[in-house]
């Protein structure tokens, strides 16, 4: 809508009359975001962006919907089936002129419906399910919706358009390395299933087009259903995700492409366009983009796109063809013209891989190892050919809180399982995580309040941090803890902990809010519990105060987890497939938490302590498990030791052994 709408000179004096017009940043504000998008899913059945809502001076929504064509929009039959904007501009206008009354009234009426759609996590008190409680068989009737709606050609689920959602493909890796009690509930093979599933899927995304191959990263959705033609924006919090959701798949297969694609989403946030020099990590890169430096207006996918000519011209005859055959470049293109409704890629091709290096080399006659070293020298060409002669997209340099947090926590968790097999890179990764964790302390934390700051850009920003601000980050400072044993960054995580229950916490329902009490600018206070393209800041919430009750050893924590599954149990028991980062959550109330603290030196020479973090790092999939390490010469009088009672009561740090601790007590592992 910016170039067909707000770049119009008719669409612009419509506005200035008789509107007062204010652009939000969903990203330093999805508070209001948050609001009235409920509203326009409430009203239309549907939501998305951009997104525009018509309010009264009271902030109560009147009109709203989402993307309407404008004046300079392509002639499409898709796009002249649909009201214009300038149409929506001037029916809003006369309504609001001629019936401004009754406009009034109807805001007031779907505000308090809004009011109502907007109780998630207040059900559960108001209506508990009688005779019902949260057990396993939850994480069952999820697996089976989405076994329901799994695409079996192209992976992922339900059609296109297709997100990635990594929250839900972590959630079906995990059953796969759940406990005994978990898989008894949900089923052996339906545990294997769920992996099989997750795997395809991230399979499917690595080879197709939503996949930068010649540089690293990937896109926010495919337009497509088979992955090949992607909206090309790429988002911080989809990388850091998509980087868990690999390592994941990585740890229970041990396949090579697993890991191929947590180095591409390692290196695109460490060595790459997202990378903030000070520390931390950018927000996102844009879709559109010139073609050449010399354009003056933007496309779609620019940056990222080739014709075969191109290939000729950069690869040579010898190479083009090999990598054509690759990675699917037709004389005309790859799009189909149904999904180029502005007609932005006629004769461009969508890099995705359509074959394998092995059926290359019997086709061409060539060895393996010479079609392999062909794509890799055609990919270093293009790679170079558009970094010299392609302007680069746009950059979002916002840092935002709640994705560094889900970055760092995502980067530590690649560096501890990556030790063992290559310490350098993993090195690398925590360096960074550890760099943006002090960035954001240093920046957009007050240690006089404990607050947050949402956004920091070229200084913090005004926006107060949110709930998810606190999620996240606390989860990123929990596993960067277990990937470095430095204890400040669990200090930090239980100081964020304490003044989020303190900003955000319902006493009433229990749970967390959005946003502060108090707020002048917002006509809702909104919990979330459902996951979208994030995971929702209750579901982190939980886990994070499970983890930090067998970290600390502190019950109430555990007590707070548990209020806060509970807050959202009347929608979890109805939709449990809604709730992917709730069921951790779920079996750590089912089953409590196991602990494992690492006893000893490094150099004891005894091999007990090597062996136990190999065992932790090699495992690597993330649930409700927590480590903890305490070192002689080092942690007899820390921080740690003296806020856990259990490790004051553990003797002799010299002494290398492994403790599993749960329930309140703990016992010494058999070697």
């Amino acid at each position: 809508m910016e170039r067909e709408s707000f770049e119009n000179d008719e669409v612009a004096r419509i506005l200035n009359e008789s509107f007062i017009p204010v652009k939000v940043d969903r990203e330093e504000r999805p508070d209001v975001d948050r609001i009235y998008m409920n509203y326009v899913q409430a009203t239309t059945g549907s939501g998305g962006w951009p997104l525009n809502v018509f309010i009264t001076p009271d902030l109560e929504p009147v009109f709203g919907g989402t993307y309407w064509p404008g004046p300079n929009a392509g002639a499409s039959t898709l796009l002249r089936e649909q009201a214009g904007f300038l149409d929506i501009l001037s029916k809003v206008r006369d309504v609001w002129r001629d019936q401004r009354d009754k406009c009034l009234l109807s805001a007031k009426e779907i505000l308090a419906q809004l009011k109502h759609f907007a109780e998630e996590g207040s059900h559960s008190k108001h209506h508990p399910a009688e005779g019902d409680r949260m057990e396993l068989d939850l994480l069952e009737e999820s697996f089976q919706h989405f076994a329901g709606r799994f695409d079996q050609v192209n992976g992922g689920f339900a059609t296109a358009p297709k997100f990635p959602t990594p929250v839900n493909l972590s959630f079906l890796l995990r059953l796969r390395s759940s406990p005994p009690t978990v898989q008894d509930v949900v089923g052996h093979a339906e545990c294997e299933k769920a992996a099989t599933m997750a795997l395809n899927t991230l399979r499917s995304m690595t080879r197709g087009g939503i996949h930068d191959h010649i540089g690293h990263g990937f896109s926010r959705y495919s337009v497509t259903a088979d992955w090949s033609l992607p909206h090309f924006e790429k988002m911080l919090y989809d990388q850091a995700q998509l980087l868990s959701a690999y390592l994941d798949a990585f740890c229970i297969s041990h396949d090579p492409e697993m890991l191929g694609a947590v180095y591409d989403i390692a290196d695109y946030l460490t060595a790459d366009a997202l990378t903030a020099p000070q520390g931390g990590f950018f927000s996102a890169e844009d879709a559109d983009s010139y073609y050449r430096a010399s354009d003056t207006e933007k496309r779609e996918g620019a940056f990222y796109v080739w014709t075969r000519k191109e290939f000729d011209t950069i690869l040579g005859e010898r190479g083009a063809e090999i990598c054509a055959r690759f990675w699917n470049v037709q004389r005309h293109g790859n799009v189909a013209p149904e999904n180029d409704a502005h007609d932005e890629f006629m004769n461009q091709n969508v890099l995705a891989a359509v074959t394998t290096p092995s059926q290359l080399a019997k086709d061409f006659g060539m060895s393996e190892d010479e079609i392999v070293a062909t794509i890799r020298e055609g990919r270093e060409k293009l790679r170079s050919h558009r970094e010299r002669e392609r302007p680069r997209p746009n950059l979002d340099d916002k840092i935002v809180t709640s994705w560094n947090g889900l970055a760092i926590g995502a980067l530590a968790r690649v560096s501890a399982v990556l030790e063992e097999v290559d310490p350098a890179r993993a090195k690398t990764y925590r360096d960074h995580a550890m760099k943006a964790a002090a960035f954001v302390r240093t920046n957009l934390f007050d240690e006089k309040t404990g607050k947050l700051r949402r956004v920091y850009r070229q200084g913090p920003g005004d926006a107060p941090g949110f709930a998810d601000d606190y999620a996240f980050l606390i989860e990123g400072m929990i596993f960067l803890y277990e990937a470095t044993f430095d204890e400040g960054y669990l200090e930090f995580a239980e100081t964020l902990q304490k003044t989020q229950i303190s900003l955000f916490w319902d006493d009433s329902s229990s749970g967390f809010f959005c946003t502060e009490a108090g707020a002048t600018d917002l006509i809702l206070r909104l919990k979330d519990g459902m996951d979208s393209a994030e995971p929702s800041s209750n579901g982190v919430s939980a886990q994070n105060l499970y983890r930090l009750s067998s970290l600390l050893e502190d019950a109430s924590y555990a007590e707070y987890a548990q209020r806060t599954t509970r807050a959202f149990e009347a929608e979890i028991l109805q939709h449990p497939f809604l709730f992917s980062s709730m069921m951790p959550a779920v079996v750590g109330g089912v089953l409590g938490i196991k602990g494992t603290v690492i006893v000893g030196d490094d150099d004891a020479g005894d091999g007990v302590v090597g062996k136990a973090l190999k065992n932790v790092r090699e495992r690597g999939v993330s649930g409700l498990e927590t480590v903890l390490r305490l070192r002689p010469g080092k942690d007899e009088d820390s921080w740690l030791r003296r806020r856990n009672p259990l490790l004051k009561e553990l003797s002799d740090l010299t002494r290398s052994r492994v403790m599993i601790c749960e329930a309140g007590s703990c016992r010494e592992e058999a070697a």
